[in-house]
């Protein structure tokens, strides 16, 4: 079984990796060693829908339609300040922004700890206060020491300790481990007005649903400030928490993700399945 799971874990890899190139049906089942047909098999009782479907939704043509549907099932969302068709990620989240005094000391008297880990989504760079998560962002090899840096320049005068033990028990809650009922997972972090007001919005997207970075400006009352609240996305200190990867240019292209746009596709794709809402034919 573990072997099985490892092949479609590499599967998954190569499809986000060469899915510009679209790589067949045979291409994919030969990176993993078997036969097109037992590949077949294999992949849609791991993913739950097929290698073609799979990669259909790694496309920003898929990404196109999703920004459309989107609009009818958030209207009615946006009336009510973006609140009634976004529990689930609500509900699982509590932002604690940072306080005008601790903003500006910049981490004075804190003790960050900090490490690697590798998630479902590929290596990340994870660190925490004792208020909760302040950084939670997926690397390469080459973006291993800009990200530990950006961290060290957020907070120049915070203790920054490394403990890959408790980064492994925090990564766990997040993404293998059910919060219980009524228990949030809480952010610390550290952003102008503004980014948070951004990020809030950001949380109240259903998951599965996306919206263009027009549709935020309009969310948070600013819909002059398209440019600005791409900033602030693109400044998101906490990737998959707080959902960036739900936010896509009004063309229906993919924008930027510091993860990388290949990753941002995955994402995308995998809420998609994981809700049941992927048509596999």
């Amino acid at each position: 079984m573990h072997k099985d799971y490892q092949r479609v874990e590499r599967a998954i890899h190569f499809i986000r990796d060469h899915a510009a190139t679209q790589p067949s049906l045979s291409d994919i089942s030969a990176h993993v060693g078997l036969s097109a047909w037992h590949f077949q098999r294999l992949f849609r009782q791991w993913a739950g829908i097929s290698p073609k479907r799979y990669l259909e939704y790694l496309t920003v043509a898929r990404a196109q339609g999703l920004l459309r549907d989107s609009h009818a099932v958030l209207d009615a969302a946006y009336e009510l300040g973006l609140t009634t068709a976004s529990r689930l990620h609500d509900q699982f989240v509590s932002v604690q922004a940072m306080s005008p005094g601790e903003f500006q000391r910049f981490g004075e008297g804190l003790e960050i700890k900090y490490g690697y880990h590798r998630g479902p989504f590929g290596d990340m760079l994870l660190a925490q206060t004792h208020r909760g998560v302040c950084l939670l962002s997926f690397i390469a090899g080459h973006s291993r020491t800009a990200e530990f840096e950006r961290l060290r320049r957020w907070f120049p005068k915070a203790a920054l300790v490394r403990d890959d033990a408790a980064i492994a028990t925090t990564a766990a809650r997040i993404f293998y481990k059910p919060m219980p009922n009524g228990e949030k997972f809480h952010l610390a972090i550290r952003g102008t007005n503004f980014q948070v007001n951004v990020w809030r919005a950001l949380l109240r997207i259903p998951r599965a649903q996306v919206l263009s970075y027009r549709d935020v400006a309009h969310a948070i009352g600013r819909p002059d400030a398209v440019r600005a609240v791409a900033g602030a996305i693109a400044a998101n200190p906490v990737n998959f928490l707080i959902p960036c990867h739900r936010v896509l240019r009004s063309s229906g292209e993919l924008g930027g993700f510091r993860g990388g746009t290949q990753l941002k596709q995955h994402l995308i794709a995998w809420e998609q399945w994981s809700l049941g809402l992927a048509d596999d034919t």
